[in-house]
């Protein structure tokens, strides 16, 4: 592939999804172990002081590829209606990197014996670098690639409802409620608008269903709406063998299909790998696919039932 056309085609990539109203936020095959980046109702709903950490290598082998790198940690607190906790993303594509950091805040109301609904809210800021003038274009004169944007922060917040209970659990949530601008200098004729984040609505469910003693059947989705584009929905449908070993498939609509293992370690220790493969993109000629990496920990239980009864979720 010559190299201006994959320059032209990141480039698509990383500006066109901010001037125009399309898919933006991350992709994540292991959604449902991310769960508190997509929804902050999420927090503080394993009953531990639970810290996740996830690496997803995108379109392998193709230059300037999206890389994503995601942290979170969250606990609820002692009366166990309320759940807090920390949010960090980094993702990079070509030249252009964003970086965010968001605090997190649930309400945690216990509707039945056996099923709660938490309320989130997040705050925080996102943080945009772009080198847009390192690029060798065909027109050097383009004004929105002469200058760069220099971590440009900007403050978003957003909301998010989760309902759960031990097998089932079900949410909506908009994590960046505001549509900022994102724009280069460009003295002496003032600012030139390279972008604007397009408003995202997210829904997730899953249930966990047992098939015998030692196997369950844990089928999970993740649905991103957003004006301007089509919806995408990951469809995912896991087989968990001895309450310790997690064997799935995914398909993303319009995007990939692909196979993830988990292995809880221990009760409190879990382990994920993922392998996706392109094919509504012309990128699946000149790439491996894309890699993903999740581990969990879970540092301190804050229920005494939850070794005995483990969270699925």
């Amino acid at each position: 592939m010559k190299t201006f056309n994959k320059i032209a085609f990141l480039m698509a990539l990383a500006l066109s999804g901010l001037t125009m109203n399309a898919q933006q936020d991350a992709m994540y095959t292991h959604y449902m172990y991310n769960t508190l980046v997509v929804n902050p109702g999420y927090a503080g709903s394993r009953d531990a002081l639970t810290v996740t950490a996830l690496d997803r290598s995108q379109w392998v082998n193709f230059n300037g590829a999206p890389i994503t790198q995601t942290l979170t940690m969250h606990t609820p607190l002692l009366n166990q209606h309320i759940g807090i906790g920390l949010s960090a993303m980094n993702d990079k594509i070509g030249p252009v990197n964003n970086s965010s950091v968001f605090v997190d805040f649930a309400y945690i109301m216990k509707l039945t014996e056996k099923s709660k609904l938490a309320l989130g809210l997040s705050a925080g800021a996102d943080i945009l670098q772009a080198n847009l003038n390192t690029l060798k274009l065909d027109e050097q004169t383009d004004p929105v690639f002469l200058n760069n944007i220099n971590h440009r922060a900007t403050p978003n917040f957003g909301f998010g409802a989760y309902y759960y209970r031990e097998r089932f659990y079900a949410g909506v949530s908009i994590p960046n409620m505001v549509e900022n601008n994102y724009s280069a200098i460009d003295e002496p004729n003032g600012n030139t608008l390279v972008g604007k984040q397009s408003r995202h609505y997210f829904f997730i469910a899953g249930t966990m269903i047992n098939l015998g003693d030692n196997v369950g059947f844990k089928p999970t989705t993740y649905v991103k709406v957003t004006a301007g584009a089509p919806v995408e929905a990951d469809l995912t449908a896991s087989f968990i063998f001895m309450k310790k070993l997690l064997v799935g498939v995914m398909f993303r609509t319009g995007d990939a299909f692909g196979a993830l293992v988990g292995v809880d370690i221990n009760d409190q220790f879990h382990v994920g790998y993922s392998y996706d493969w392109s094919y509504g993109l012309q990128t699946f000629k000149y790439n491996q696919g894309s890699h993903e990496i999740v581990l969990r920990y879970d540092f301190i239980f804050f229920d005494k039932k939850r070794i005995r009864s483990p969270r699925y979720f």
